[in-house]
């Protein structure tokens, strides 16, 4: 099946006189591998065949990303792009899933939600003025999961939610390389958007802040369903009918 192009996502760009952040740098390499996917079928088989797997096992990969990873760097930033990379080539190959379909079926359309000014855990992203460009976390991606729109008729339980976002924040640097694959064809399954740059950013930064990442995917996660839960509450109030005087 041919993958159709990725919605246009907007990108804030820099102000004149400010230097990009790394998060914009990330963006740059998210994007460049979406324009590959969608546009050279060929590059999106090589990158999408190094799903789960470790830099030693990937020699399709190289060809198509290795002038996109900055030279030199560790291993476990190497590691990092070349996961998120695959990953993005494994969701721009199928259609999204139908209701009731399997729930780890991938989807197509691959996107990257609009960024938030908030606080970044690993205090990469500093942005004039004090505000910081933090983007959306995986744990915002999980809380959507669960709270859909009326117009979206497949959800995430929320205890399934809770299971797969705490066993994510339990790994270290192997774990969750292996055990991310498969939450993102979750989460895309149901048609829900990933920040691909601000998973590239967190996964570049989990040997050193995973405790403060964590923290941030966990909090972003249960205020969104707080949220919801007044928000559906403020709704039912508002519906509730008036009893007459004298009822």
């Amino acid at each position: 099946m041919t993958a159709q192009a990725p919605p246009a996502v907007a990108v804030p760009a820099p102000r004149p006189g400010e230097e990009p952040t790394p998060l914009d740098r990330y963006r740059t390499f998210t994007q460049a591998v979406l324009a590959k996917c969608t546009g050279d079928p060929g590059a999106r088989i090589a990158l999408r065949s190094g799903v789960g797997k470790n830099l030693d096992s990937v020699p399709r990969m190289h060809q198509v990303i290795a002038h996109l990873v900055p030279q030199n760097a560790p291993d476990d930033t190497q590691r990092a792009y070349y996961a998120v990379a695959a990953m993005i080539a494994e969701q721009a190959r199928r259609a999204p899933a139908a209701a009731g379909a399997d729930d780890t079926a991938p989807a197509e359309e691959t996107t990257e939600p609009a960024p938030s000014a908030e606080t970044d855990p690993t205090g990469q992203d500093s942005k004039p003025g004090g505000g910081r460009d933090y983007g959306t976390s995986l744990g915002a991606s999980f809380a959507l999961a669960v709270v859909r729109s009326p117009g979206h008729e497949r959800k995430m339980r929320r205890g399934t939610a809770e299971s797969r976002l705490n066993l994510l924040c339990k790994q270290g640097v192997p774990g969750v390389h292996r055990h991310l694959p498969a939450s993102i064809r979750y989460l895309r399954s149901l048609d829900v958007p990933v920040d691909w740059a601000r998973l590239l950013q967190d996964l570049i930064g989990w040997q050193r802040h995973s405790g403060r990442i964590t923290r941030r995917w966990l909090q972003d996660f249960y205020r969104q369903l707080l949220e919801e839960e007044r928000r559906l509450r403020d709704q039912g109030d508002r519906q509730e009918p008036e009893i007459p005087d004298g009822a």
